[in-house]
């Protein structure tokens, strides 16, 4: 007896969050198949009703890593107006809970690895790194700023330096400095104000 399309999409999407947070931990080189249906509790053969290859897991990874990304920075900024939410937005993003959560920018957290695979993964990549900039893009061009594409991938490119140095220091008051740093510097150089 088959099951059905509603248990099937409960299937993938499990299969998705456990890729996502592999993904996310550690690099596309670790993402196996055989692992992940097994902490899954599923059996390795029923992968294949689910992707077609262990390439489509990982750049459907990407593209779920991106879009959680996408929509936890759209909550930062919701309901208020750009400035603020550009505002926001830079205050959350560099703050050390973002620094020390799992589900830190996917920007941060794959960029090493991105270069050594394959075009594909790093065309899923680029089009998920396009995303967040559109929408950084969106609250810096709402703000009255010019050149809100460029200003959205600089910033978005700084704070991803930022938080990946502040992740590997190990003096955990200099990494507090270095956030506390970039938010001063950017907020002062987009015009937004003392941080909130």
């Amino acid at each position: 007896m088959g099951y059905s399309q509603e248990h099937k999409a409960e299937t993938h999407a499990k299969l998705l969050k456990l890729a996502s947070e592999t993904l996310r931990k550690d690099g596309p080189d670790k993402l196996g198949v055989i692992e992940l249906m097994r902490a899954a509790g599923l059996t390795h053969g029923g992968f294949y009703a689910h992707f077609r290859s262990r390439d489509d897991l990982v750049i459907e990874a990407l593209n779920a890593v991106f879009d959680q990304a996408l929509a936890r920075y759209q909550r930062y900024g919701e309901s208020l107006p750009p400035r603020r939410a550009l505002g926001k937005f830079i205050d959350l993003y560099l703050s050390a809970a973002h620094r020390d959560t799992l589900s830190v920018c996917p920007i941060v957290t794959l960029n090493s690895d991105l270069p050594r695979q394959p075009l594909a993964y790093r065309a899923a990549y680029r089009a998920g790194v396009q995303k967040l900039v559109q929408a950084i893009g969106l609250w810096i061009d709402g703000a009255g700023l010019s050149d809100w594409e460029v200003k959205a991938a600089d910033l978005l490119a700084e704070m991803a330096g930022v938080i990946a140095i502040s992740r590997a220091v190990p003096d955990r008051s200099l990494s507090d400095d270095l956030l506390a740093s970039a938010r001063r510097r950017i907020r002062a150089r987009l015009n937004l104000g003392s941080v909130s």
